[in-house]
């Protein structure tokens, strides 16, 4: 049986979503934008000796379409939010998404990354990487990681990790509801003696 890995991202228009997307399904890049409302793509590959699909959803960007978020969040096991090094409110745009996420989701500890995109634009930065990953570490608490989706800077690598992380995430909550199955069928057996 093939496992299937549900990936969304999140993140303001032009910062690059559907063109990481694109890099990493087709190994293409597409220099010109084109707003996007919803493009979904299926990914058939091998990720550490194991045939897998991944379903990724290519959301519109945070300023458009806000309503369809909650749709957005509810498909996913993981979430790639994106900003552009060279625009530092898209930076300040990912805050409110994973407070979004994590209400949604209930949970603080669901599988996340944030990525800085178009990291070949090092001379037009406005967010510094340092400033931004401990940021995003510390008050996120989500995996951080930069690319370039022109320059195929670690694309691939940024959806490994992507799906690691949701087989990890997965295995941790089979791994609880089995602790409490147990509790509860031991709560269950008591006897009363007479």
């Amino acid at each position: 049986m093939v496992k299937e890995y549900k990936i969304v991202l999140l993140g303001s228009g032009g910062v690059g979503k559907s063109a990481l997307t694109l890099r990493y399904v087709q190994g293409l890049f597409v220099a010109r934008y084109n707003p996007t409302i919803e493009d979904f793509y299926r990914h058939h590959t091998r990720l550490d000796g194991e045939e897998i699909t991944v379903e990724i959803l290519d959301t519109a960007g945070t300023e458009q379409y806000t309503a369809m978020h909650q749709l957005y969040i509810d498909h996913g096991q993981a979430f790639i939010l994106v900003y552009a090094i060279d625009n530092k409110q898209t930076f300040q745009d990912i805050g409110p998404l994973i407070n979004q996420i994590t209400e949604l989701k209930k949970s603080k500890n669901f599988p996340m990354i944030c990525v800085g995109n178009k990291c070949d634009l090092e001379g037009e930065r406005e967010v510094n990487r340092l400033q931004a990953e401990k940021r995003v570490k510390e008050e996120f608490r989500c995996m951080f990681s930069e690319t370039s989706a022109k320059d195929d800077i670690g694309v691939v690598e940024l959806f490994k990790n992507c799906i690691r992380m949701i087989s990890e995430f997965q295995m941790k909550q089979q791994h609880i509801r089995r602790q409490q199955s147990r509790k509860k069928s031991k709560n269950d057996s008591c006897c009363v003696m007479l």
